[in-house]
């Protein structure tokens, strides 16, 4: 199921807007395509990212993926509980096992995402 509240970026990470702050995790599909994570690298509070950049990484029992920031801003909170539990990515990819907080610097900040129903439909092609 894909949540309707979220944007989404092609890279199938999600993204939960408040105002200025965006909460950034990685889709179920994603997950479920990675299977079992284990390890999480994720960036600095303070660090400046930049809209598909790579900003850390996904270690799994199957390979090693790049997370990618589907918005420009500066990181303001990391899922510090990852560190010690990664597979609640796994269990619950748009809740508990969200990965950063940025404060966004883009003024249109969802103009480059999906929304749900298109995102859907990439993920079911």
């Amino acid at each position: 199921m894909i949540p309707e509240d979220l944007y989404y970026s092609e890279e199938h990470e999600w993204v939960r807007l408040d105002e200025d702050i965006a909460t950034i995790g990685i889709t179920d599909f994603a997950q479920d395509q990675l299977g079992d994570i284990v390890y999480v690298e994720l960036p600095a509070v303070g660090d400046r990212v930049e809209a598909g950049a790579v900003i850390g990484e996904l270690e799994s029992t199957k390979s090693v993926s790049d997370i990618f920031s589907p918005l420009s801003g500066e990181v303001v909170s990391r899922n510090d509980a990852l560190d010690g539990g990664p597979e609640v990515i796994n269990s619950d990819p748009y809740g508990e096992g969200w990965l950063i907080k940025l404060r966004t610097s883009e003024e249109e900040p969802t103009a480059a995402l999906l929304e749900a129903e298109a995102y859907s439909a990439l993920v079911s092609d």
